[in-house]
């Protein structure tokens, strides 16, 4: 089975896609598959299916929905339930050839900056993709808001937004910056304190022979930066405005200014 949380929560075996009717069955499930081959304690769970304001049954309630959960992902031909009650809680155990769309997309990530580090850029572009390719919408579509679910969300949002940053950079590697302008302009629109941006857009239009514009582009950041946080650019961004001002770094016009990657 395959089991999706890149976007709305749902489960595929072979060609059929199944998802849960039932939003506290849902998140039990998503907290599992979050946790998979891990305890999940059923203070946890309870918590994350009805946060603070437990209802005086709940340890029942929780028991009935394992138990529901259980039904839904029950498949013929397999032995027993993936989901195993474990003191103190609740572990669901993927069967080996069972694919979580989280896991797959953290390995992509690894792997491409894998090849960022040894240079192969092509490789690394087409990992990036392949990752960002496995997104369908918001993480599990906004569905609950406990700290296991929320802290997840998080956690995958941040590593995505990595991810766009290193697809960037193997781009500007590759020499694509005139096609990345109109992309970075979006982004730095969107993300106006993530300075990495900022920095790829300067370089890609320095490359595509528009030096004022990657000043103004400096300029821009930097004012919205002071007037929003009080700090300067980080080092990497006002090393990169000096190098454009010279304009005789060859930084600038051979291989991109490096992530930490």
């Amino acid at each position: 089975m395959r089991y999706e949380l890149l976007g709305t929560l749902r489960v595929l075996d072979g060609g059929t896609s199944s998802s849960i009717s039932a939003q506290k069955v849902e998140i039990l499930l998503a907290a599992l598959l979050i946790r998979a081959d891990r305890v999940v304690p059923t203070d946890q769970l309870m918590g994350e299916i009805w946060g603070e304001h437990l209802p005086r049954r709940a340890t029942a309630g929780l028991h009935v929905y394992v138990s529901e959960l259980r039904k839904f992902l029950h498949r013929e031909g397999r032995a027993g339930s993936p989901i195993v009650t474990r003191s103190p809680g609740y572990v669901l155990c993927p069967a080996e050839d069972d694919v979580l769309d989280y896991q797959s997309f953290l390995k992509l990530i690894d792997l491409g900056r894998e090849c960022m580090q040894t240079q192969r850029y092509e490789e690394a572009r087409e990992c990036f993709e392949r990752a960002l390719g496995l997104w369908r919408g918001p993480v599990l579509g906004d569905l609950g808001n406990g700290p296991i679910l929320r802290g997840f969300a998080t956690g995958m949002n941040e590593a995505r937004m990595e991810c766009v940053e290193m697809l960037v950079d193997a781009q500007l590697h590759l020499g694509r910056h005139r096609q990345l302008v109109g992309l970075l302009y979006t982004l730095t629109t969107e993300n106006p304190l993530r300075e990495t941006f900022h920095r790829q857009l300067m370089l890609a239009l320095y490359r595509s022979e528009r030096r004022a514009d990657a000043l103004k582009a400096y300029q821009t950041a930097r004012r919205m930066l002071i007037e929003e946080l009080g700090v300067e650019p980080c080092t990497p961004m006002r090393d990169l405005h000096r190098a454009i001002l010279r304009a005789d770094d060859p930084a600038l016009v051979g291989a991109a200014v490096q992530l930490a990657v």
